[in-house]
C-alpha cells in the first residue's frame, strides 16, 4: 500500500506531476469536484494543529469526499494507551485514507506499516512534515518560477523544526540550490539534517545572524521557537525573540525575494511585513490545500492500479540495538522492536527517527 511518510518517498517527476495537477486544480476546480466521491478521509490529529488538519480536510471535501476526525489524545483511546499500530487497523475499517500527526517521531511510519488504506504523514514530532514540504516547493514554483539555482535561508528553530528538515530533503534534490542556515547555536540544525547536505554535494552555511544574510537570500523560510518541543523552559525563554523580521530590516533583501512560513508565527515576523508583496506565507496555505487534492487523487490512483513497488529510500534494514532519541516511537508503542539502516556513510540510523546510534549498538 502506497503511503507518503517522508517527501523522500516521492520522486522528483512526482513531485512535479503533483505540482501540475495542484495547478490545474486551482484553474479549473470543478474538473475535480466529485473525484473523491463516496471516500472518506480520516484526520488523526493527536498533536494541535490548525492550518495542516483544515486543509486536509478542505482538500478531501472540495474533492466531493467526507471526513472523520479526532483531534488530540484525550478525544481518542490513546488516552487509556492503546498504541498507534490498533488505532489505525481500527481506523482502516471506517476510511479510505488516514492523515496523522503525532508528537512523536516514526510515528506515521508506524501507521503505514499497520494500515491497510494510504497514509499521509501530517507531521511526526519535529522529524519530517512531507506535506508542508509539497506545498512549500509549489509555493517557491509559482512564485520563482525554478526551483534550482535558489539561495535559501531557513531561520529560526532549525533543530526542531520538522518542516525545515523536511525541506531540505526536498530542495536539495534541485541542482544548484544553496542554504543558509540561520539560528541560535542551541537549536543549530539536527545532525542527520546536515549530514543530508552534504550528501546531496549542496553548499551550505551556517550562522546566527539574520541581517547579514539577508541580502544573499532568494528565499527566506522564517519558523517560530517552538516552545513545546524545547524541554527547558529557560532555555526557551532565552531564545524567544531571537529572530524579528520587520519592515525595515526586509528594506536590505532583493527586491523579488520572498517571505515563507509554515505558521502559526508569534513574533518573529511583524504583522506590518503581511502589506509587501514578497510576504507569501498565506499563499502558502492555499498552495497547501491544492497539493493536498493532488496528493490524495494520486494515492487513490494508485490503489486501483494496486502498486506494490517499496518506495522506501532507506534500503536494508535491520533490528537490535536501541534508539536514544527520547522522542522516537520506539520508546512508547506496544511491542516495537528497534529496527535501522545503514547510510551511505556506514552510519546507523534509526527507520523510525532517522536519529544515529553507535556501530556497537548493533
Amino acid at each position: 500500500m502506497r503511503s507518503v511518510i517522508d517527501i523522500l518517498d516521492l520522486s522528483i517527476e512526482e513531485i512535479n506531476s503533483l505540482m501540475d495537477i495542484a495547478i490545474d486544480i486551482d484553474t479549473h476546480p470543478s474538473k475535480y469536484a466529485k473525484s473523491c466521491e463516496g471516500k472518506k478521509m480520516a484526520t488523526l490529529f493527536f498533536e494541535p494543529s490548525t492550518r495542516t488538519r483544515l486543509s486536509h480536510e478542505a482538500a478531501m471535501l472540495e474533492l466531493g469526499g467526507t471526513v472523520l476526525g479526532l483531534t488530540g489524545t484525550e478525544s481518542s483511546s490513546a488516552i487509556k494507551g492503546e498504541s498507534v499500530a490498533d488505532t489505525v487497523k481500527t481506523v482502516s475499517c471506517y476510511a479510505d485514507i488516514i492523515a496523522i500527526r503525532h508528537s512523536f517521531e516514526g510515528a506515521a511510519l508506524v501507521a503505514s506499516k499497520n494500515a491497510s488504506i494510504p497514509v499521509i504523514n501530517a507531521g511526526d514530532g519535529g522529524h519530517n512534515h512531507p506535506t508542508q514540504t509539497l506545498a512549500d516547493i509549489l509555493t517557491i514554483y509559482r512564485e520563482k518560477g525554478t526551483l534550482s539555482g535558489l539561495t535559501i535561508g531557513i531561520c529560526g528553530d532549525l533543530k526542531y523544526g520538522r518542516t525545515v528538515h523536511s525541506l531540505v530533503n526536498g530542495m536539495t534534490r534541485y541542482e544548484g540550490n544553496r542554504f543558509i542556515c540561520i539560528s541560535p547555536e542551541e537549536l543549530t540544525i539536527p545532525e542527520y539534517t546536515e549530514h543530508i547536505f552534504k550528501e546531496a554535494g549542496t553548499e551550505f552555511e551556517i550562522t546566527d545572524n539574520l541581517e547579514e544574510a539577508l541580502p544573499k537570500l532568494d528565499i527566506l523560510y522564517m519558523t517560530r521557537i517552538q516552545k513545546e518541543r524545547i524541554e527547558k523552559p529557560e532555555l526557551f525563554e532565552s531564545l524567544k525573540g531571537k529572530y524579528s523580521l520587520t519592515v525595515d530590516n526586509l528594506a536590505h533583501a532583493k527586491p523579488d525575494m520572498i517571505v515563507m512560513h509554515p505558521l502559526p508565527r508569534v513574533n518573529e515576523i511583524s504583522v506590518k511585513v503581511d502589506d509587501d508583496p514578497r510576504a507569501c506565507y498565506f499563499k502558502q496555505c492555499m498552495n497547501g490545500k491544492l497539493i493536498r487534492m493532488s496528493l490524495i487523487l494520486k494515492l487513490f490512483d494508485e490503489m486501483i492500479i494496486n502498486t506494490q513497488k517499496d518506495f522506501s529510500p532507506k534500503g536494508a534494514t535491520y533490528f537490535g540495538g536501541y534508539c536514544h532519541n527520547n522522542k522516537c516511537i520506539t520508546h512508547i508503542e506496544q511491542e516495537l522492536e528497534s529496527q535501522f539502516y545503514i547510510d551511505n556513510d556506514g552510519v546507523n540510523r534509526c527507520i523510525y527517527c532517522d536519529y544515529e546510534i553507535s556501530k556497537e549498538a548493533k
